[in-house]
């Protein structure tokens, strides 16, 4: 596939980082790859494993000359990030992030970037929970979801561009408004964190259950709660403080409903819960129809390791 950009720059390269360079480079859609990240064990293991092309010491030289800046970092040091890479980025550019907030995100980092500069914001909703530049695989985003959320006034271009990226390592591309995207994600991602990390917190709280009888006993809905309870505590911090009124919104909906199955237990009022499974039983199969999700775990696809690429050049004093 011919190059769709020439120069791109990963400031962060965690799950979702190190995913997008395998996959960038498995493609051939970028030329040349450099990367940051705050801890210099991490910048020498994105060296070790040859995931760029260049290495650098901070996020304002990663940007020099790249056409593409993909901020792979948790929401909430997205501002300042953007206030350190403002002067050095290149005119046309397009700035871009991967966080599962989007409002907040515009907020933060628009008013830093120059005018010469495209800024349209991005979700992969894709991931594991694990973390780190040796997590990553070229196949996260096969058949997942990417949604862009361009502010009002952005070039078309730059977000079909971007767009024709995310679709090239095999995601499905939708836009939408950052505010809407927030509200949505709610539902269906932010919500069932926030519970899975309270419901884990429950269990390993209770005082009549040892916390070895917990791990022993886990049943499978329960080891699906502490798989995305493991999830990165910074990033997901962040995402709960970046959305709060939307993730408050949806906690108050679902705690009225949460209210109506108490009182369909209390009763003993079979109806309700036989009608309740049966719904939410077709909105899980209907999942599984559209092909986001399958009955193996992590849709099927092997969470391969890819052979280290060569290691990369590495300037003088980096």
């Amino acid at each position: 596939m011919k190059p769709l950009f020439n120069r791109m720059a990963l400031i962060g390269v965690g799950l979702i980082g190190s995913s997008i360079a395998r996959a960038a480079r498995e493609q051939g859609i970028v030329r040349s790859i450099v990367a940051t990240a705050r801890s210099g064990a991490t910048r020498a293991r994105i060296a070790e494993l040859g995931l760029a092309d260049q290495v650098v010491d901070t996020n304002a030289a990663a940007v020099d000359g790249a056409d593409l800046v993909i901020l792979c970092i948790p929401v909430g040091r997205c501002g300042e990030v953007a206030a350190e890479i403002a002067p050095r980025l290149a005119p046309g550019a397009i700035v871009t992030d991967v966080g599962s907030v989007k409002e907040a995100v515009v907020r933060d980092v628009a008013p830093h970037l120059p005018d010469t500069v495209h800024f349209v914001p991005g979700h992969p909703v894709a991931g594991t929970e694990n973390s780190g530049p040796d997590a990553g695989f070229s196949e996260l985003f096969i058949d997942r979801w990417t949604i862009l959320t361009p502010p009002e006034g952005t070039d078309p271009g730059a977000v079909d561009r971007l767009a024709a990226f995310w679709s090239a390592i095999g995601a499905n591309v939708e836009t939408m408004s950052p505010e809407h995207h927030d509200l949505v994600l709610a539902v269906t991602s932010h919500l069932p964190h926030l519970i899975a990390y309270t419901i884990v917190g429950t269990a390993a709280d209770l005082a009549q259950v040892t916390r070895s009888e917990v791990l022993k006993f886990s049943a499978g809905g329960f080891r699906d709660f502490t798989r995305i309870a493991a999830s990165d505590p910074t990033m997901w911090r962040d995402i709960f403080l970046g959305n709060r009124d939307a993730v408050l919104e949806m906690l108050g909906t679902f705690g009225e409903d949460l209210a109506k199955m108490t009182r369909a237990i209390r009763r003993g009022d079979g109806d309700t819960l036989f009608e309740l499974f049966t719904r939410t039983r077709a909105i899980r199969r209907g999942i599984v129809q559209i092909g986001q999700d399958s009955d193996t775990p992590d849709f099927g696809r092997p969470q391969k390791r890819l052979p280290p690429l060569p290691r990369p050049y590495m300037a003088d004093g980096e």
